[in-house]
């Protein structure tokens, strides 16, 4: 997958936003203040860690050569997932919507009713 329609993706998320915190080159997708997905566009091939239930994440590991512990990231939380082919988009945009939606229910109820009126 391309970086523009993975950004596309990611930007559809209601009350989800891009920036650049750490680098030029490193996008960093938030809803609210907190992130759900990182991209590394300067990676070939792309790679994108993504948020994800810490027994999730061992069984997607241990089933996919392309899913490692999240780089740089709390590994019990966090996958990195290497798109190079041998992930279905499929099960890549099912992970996505994972991600945000552990973020989203990790926000105030407060938070979460003004992201739905948005």
């Amino acid at each position: 997958m391309k970086y523009d329609k993975l950004e596309s993706i990611l930007l559809e998320y209601r009350g989800s936003s891009v920036s650049f915190p750490f680098d030029q080159v490193t996008p960093v997708f938030k809803v609210g203040a907190k992130m759900f997905a990182l991209v590394s566009v300067d990676k070939k091939p792309l790679s994108i860690n993504l948020k994800c239930d810490p027994e999730d994440a061992l069984i997607l590991r241990s089933q996919f050569a392309a899913i490692l512990p999240g780089y740089h990231m709390n590994k019990d939380h966090w996958n990195t997932l290497v798109l190079d082919g041998s992930i279905e988009e499929k099960l890549l945009l099912k992970l996505i919507e994972d991600s945000y939606k552990l973020v989203l229910q990790k926000m105030t109820k407060k938070d979460q009713n003004l992201l739905a009126n948005q």
